[in-house]
């Protein structure tokens, strides 16, 4: 899709093609570049600036009516994986704002997006008038969401939940009178009042009236799976599909998957897992909800669904975080009725631009596969755990069974950018102060997992340095230290 050919003789056209403006876009980046290229490693605040830091951190608290979790405040610049804090400090960002920043910080490329951007007449676009450059991010994704897919056509939206709820309205629609909807347990669908009933953690759900119909799957889990033979497994989450099937017939909307669970620890299953519960899901004219917000791009594919080889089942697709711009996207026999869907805000040109230019990046040759780029990085973070964990063995204690929760195998787990580790026995309050400490030392990362709670990074490996990692590790060394002791 290109744009309309009036669009090539426009006067917003040739302002955007216009030399002058092109050589001053040009100046900027380079400027940006250059200031960049003086952030090289992890530093503490500068000298002047940290009463002032100080102070508005406090005023944040008073606006906020609390405080932040980490007093983190960007200067608006970085370099790669490293990035400024607005009292001068230096830190390396191994979360990237829970997984949207995946090409880092002052990206050249991102920022000339950014700038080009800046000349619209508009900021924000919505579903009744929307320039170019929204139907064009649309455009690509569904091409590469459509490769392995029957996905067809996407709408556009603000944020994660709201791309939640759009594919929630449209799975209502199409399986009505159907109100309930399946997801697993340990899941995070977003924190809107509706989504907040799906996602199986009761903190984010206090005080909301309950009006949604939710029942709750296990997940895979590898250990128990080898102790009971891995078709039973199948075969008793199956059972417990059907009894829900049969408990409440014909009421069920949906079944919503994360194929790599994030909020509930990295999780993540067999092709034949799912492959089993979505076949009785289309047994049941229930919809099959891919719901890929923070796995999107981040794994050994640019879709979980392409590395299970489970694109043929998906009904309703949602997306988000690294695309900048969020989207539901379905197949043709899930298109909604009209009115169903719209809203004012859409999302603004340079998430479109932006966003559009990191699906193109995303889709070049060497990234994804056994021995992509993403591959390689988790190989490198999995032997920095684990040499970590060689050298300071009572850091990394075996992970006891907890009632209720995941088995945890191995110390290290994760796909592609999606990368945990377990230090100090999955203990919530170790973990929460393990990783206050990473930040205080110089790394910023962040827990996952509902028992055992795992440390998570999304590091941004669009543009992170293999040389990056034992730097990165010197740091959590460090952090560790001070828990360990």
């Amino acid at each position: 899709m290109t744009p309309a050919t009036q669009s090539e003789t426009s006067l917003g056209s040739a302002l955007r093609a216009n030399p002058t403006v092109r050589k001053a876009l040009d100046t900027i980046v380079g400027e940006v570049r250059n200031a960049s290229s003086a952030i090289t490693d992890v530093r503490g605040p500068r000298e002047g600036l940290t009463e002032n830091y100080e102070a508005f951190m406090a005023r944040i608290g008073e606006i906020r009516g609390r405080g932040l979790y980490y007093t983190y405040v960007g200067s608006g610049l970085g370099n790669g994986a490293l990035v400024e804090l607005a009292d001068g400090s230096v830190k390396w960002d191994m979360i990237g704002g829970i997984g949207v920043n995946f090409f880092g910080h002052s990206d050249p490329e991102l920022v000339e997006e950014s700038l080009i951007a800046g000349l619209d007449d508009v900021v924000k676009h919505g579903n009744l008038q929307s320039n170019e450059d929204a139907y064009l991010f649309a455009d690509k994704l569904v091409e590469c969401a459509s490769r392995h897919s029957n996905l067809k056509h996407a709408f556009l939206t603000t944020g994660g939940a709201l791309a939640n709820e759009n594919a929630l309205k449209i799975c209502f629609q199409k399986q009505r009178p159907a109100s309930r909807v399946i997801v697993f347990k340990d899941c995070f669908m977003g924190r809107t009042c509706t989504m907040a009933q799906l996602g199986d953690e009761s903190a984010y759900r206090q005080g909301i009236p309950l009006t949604m119909g939710v029942d709750y799957m296990p997940f895979f889990d590898e250990v128990a799976a080898e102790c009971m033979g891995h078709n039973r497994f199948i075969d008793m989450a199956l059972m417990h599909l059907e009894g829900y099937i049969e408990r409440y017939p014909n009421q069920h909307a949906a079944f919503v998957f994360e194929l790599i669970q994030g909020e509930g620890g990295f999780n993540t299953s067999t092709h034949e897992y799912f492959q089993v519960l979505m076949e009785c899901c289309k047994a049941n004219g229930i919809a099959v909800w891919d719901d890929e917000i923070q796995t999107f791009g981040r794994t050994n594919s640019m879709f979980a669904y392409e590395k299970l080889e489970l694109g043929e089942y998906i009904d309703v697709l949602s997306v988000g975080k690294m695309t900048q711009a969020c989207a539901t996207l379905f197949t043709e026999q899930y298109n909604p009725s009209p009115g169903l869907l719209s809203g004012t805000f859409s999302g603004e040109t340079q998430s479109f631009r932006v966003g559009r230019r990191i699906l193109e990046r995303l889709d070049e040759p060497g990234r994804y596969g056994p021995d992509g780029l993403h591959a390689k990085h988790h190989k490198l973070f999995t032997e920095q755990v684990r040499n970590l964990a060689a050298k300071h063995p009572e850091w990394f204690p075996t992970v006891p069974e907890i009632r209720g929760g995941t088995n945890v195998s191995d110390i290290v787990g994760g796909q592609g950018g999606m990368m945990r580790m377990t230090p100090f026995a999955g203990d919530k309050a170790k973990m929460v102060n393990a990783c206050k400490a990473c930040y205080d030392e110089g790394v910023i990362v962040f827990y996952c997992g509902h028992g055992p709670y795992h440390m998570r990074m999304l590091p941004p490996l669009g543009v992170m340095n293999e040389a990056d990692w034992p730097r990165v590790f010197a740091v959590v060394e460090r952090a560790f230290a001070k828990i360990g002791a």
